[in-house]
């Protein structure tokens, strides 16, 4: 059914037609794991190349969606996804976790906090304070960069790559150490190895001397919804123990992922 058809089927005098079109074009999209152009796009929804152009740049402009510069194909992004995601999920999410947080601070006497990437950051959502007489303390709602901080690096390694690689080609890469990760293909490299250990490290690329160590929450989907780290001084989290720490996170991080429906065979 075109959106003509629709509109002539809908007697309400309160709906608005635009908005009602950029809402079929992100349905349509979300349909095609290939993306379409706009020819197909307007042929689909049976609207104009003026109106599904001008409706498609501004859902472009305001990060809902992607295009390929070579094959102006379109694509959504992942913003659409993430502000459900924190719409929906975060009171259930907290509610299902906090005990488990509070677990891997008495474990570790380390401040725990747990947080979800919404567009082209990452948010803190709430955090258990340390045992230790000095503690990192991080007020709840603070944003954070996606290519220094261990919850948005566990959380874009899981994405699949047609909504990770248009987030990662969006970050500014701004230096704050001589550790911070500067390059697009570097950070790349660096999603590959946290996919592969299922943890992320930051041994100082934001902050020097603090280190933090941090893993996924994956839904009923097995789609990486948030992440829970540990932060501490370097002399309390060294290096050496990263590979020990990260798979505590790991197993924590398990826990309330199964709680969300997600589960390993």
């Amino acid at each position: 059914m075109s959106i003509e058809e629709v509109d002539n089927n809908n007697n309400s005098k309160y709906h608005v037609p635009n908005l009602e079109r950029a809402l079929f074009m992100i349905e349509l999209l979300a349909s095609s794991s290939a993306g379409m152009g706009l020819t197909e796009i307007s042929n689909q929804l049976g609207i104009s190349k003026n109106s599904t152009f001008r409706i498609a740049m501004t859902l472009l402009h305001h990060g809902y969606l992607t295009r390929d510069e070579n094959s102006k194909v379109f694509n959504l992004s992942g913003k659409l996804l993430s502000v459900g995601y924190a719409a929906v999920t975060e009171q259930n999410l907290l509610e299902k976790s906090m005990d488990v947080l509070r677990d891997l601070r008495n474990s570790t006497k380390e401040t725990v906090l747990i947080g979800i990437i919404l567009a082209d950051e990452g948010v803190v959502l709430e955090q258990v304070p340390g045992l230790h007489s000095f503690k990192f303390w991080i007020d709840v709602g603070t944003r954070f960069p996606l290519h220094t901080a261990v919850p948005s690096k566990a959380i874009l390694a899981f994405l699949p790559e047609k909504i990770q690689q248009p987030i990662c080609e969006r970050i500014e890469f701004k230096k704050y150490t001589n550790k911070t990760i500067t390059k697009l293909d570097d950070f790349l490299e660096e999603l590959k190895t946290v996919k592969d250990k299922g943890f992320a490290k930051d041994d100082g690329e934001e902050v020097e001397g603090m280190h933090c160590i941090g893993a996924p929450i994956f839904n009923g989907n097995s789609y990486p919804v948030a992440a829970i780290w540990i932060t501490g001084p370097s002399d309390r989290l060294p290096k050496s123990q990263f590979d020990q720490l990260g798979m505590s996170v790991k197993d924590h991080a398990l826990r309330i992922s199964q709680r969300l429906g997600y589960f390993t065979k």
